[in-house]
């Protein structure tokens, strides 16, 4: 049976144990974590959790409609056991109707049922690091010679700096303060880390990663006109894959719906993953 669970009455423990075990693990489903990113958020539980579905909400002029949060790609449904196509389907049936507006993306291990199809850029990193840098094209290789001939270094820096840049740089829409509170929680306990690439002690840029037992998620990144003129964030990139080489971790590039980024992240020899969104309107 599929069960409507408000957050304030969820087992935690339970909840994150499903999330942890499951097939389709992702970071951006533990309890912490949407605590953090959703302004609300519910669960549909199966039975004694063998299964969940995140359901993250917000209200506007008093609907209720559900929304995928800014800093998390996919949700979906979560399954210590595989399940079938028909309960997952029960579990987009069991979305409650005072959802109004429903736009939520699964998961790459959810099935595909028929919505918009979105793309995903990843690699697993089980090689050493020569063989996979064979793979990035004769552009990014020329590329990060350039960074190298330039001498840059990767250092620890503040996850301000890089919004600072990005607000400067860029026209991207994101929370600030969720940003902030993200990162501060994932340095306490360890699970991701904010790095910077720096010339001769100026910072040209950075990126915040996320770490999941089997998962390094590049989640947010930004970088100066000087940091792109030196190839910073192909230094980068490189630099984080080469210092985990040899693992049964995947790169999560985060990134693949947009053309030039998704050249950019093929360029490193990246793979295909996609994934669905679920939509319902019922104004």
């Amino acid at each position: 049976m599929i069960s409507f669970v408000k957050r304030a009455a969820l087992d935690v423990e339970k909840y994150d144990s499903c999330i942890e075990n499951s097939i389709q693990s992702r970071i951006y489903a533990f309890s912490w974590y949407l605590d953090i990113v959703a302004d609300h958020w519910d669960v549909l539980v199966l039975n004694d959790y063998e299964a969940v579905m995140p359901l993250p909400w917000k209200q506007k002029f008093g609907l209720k409609y559900i929304t995928q949060p800014y800093f998390c790609q996919q949700l979906g449904i979560f399954s210590v056991e595989k399940i079938s196509k028909e309960i997952q389907l029960q579990f987009i049936k069991k979305i409650p109707l005072q959802f109004l507006k429903v736009a939520l993306v699964l998961n790459s291990q959810n099935m595909l049922i028929g919505q918009p199809i979105k793309k995903n850029l990843f690699l697993q990193l089980n090689k050493n690091h020569e063989l996979l840098r064979k793979k990035f094209s004769k552009g990014r290789k020329h590329a990060i010679k350039v960074a190298e001939k330039n001498q840059l270094m990767v250092a620890e820096t503040s996850i301000q700096s890089l919004i600072d840049i990005q607000k400067k740089l860029y026209q991207y829409e994101f929370s600030e303060k969720k940003l902030i509170k993200l990162s501060k929680q994932v340095l306490q306990q360890n699970t991701g880390e904010v790095v910077g690439v720096f010339k001769d002690e100026v910072l040209l840029g950075g990126a915040f990663f996320l770490f999941q037992k089997e998962r390094i998620v590049y989640l947010f990144s930004a970088f100066t006109e000087k940091g792109r003129e030196l190839q910073a964030a192909s230094f980068l990139l490189n630099y984080m894959l080469k210092k985990n080489e040899n693992s049964l971790l995947i790169f999560d590039f985060e990134g693949g719906n947009i053309s030039n980024i998704a050249t950019f992240y093929n360029s490193f020899g990246a793979e295909v993953e996609t994934y669905s969104l679920v939509t319902r309107i019922l104004l």
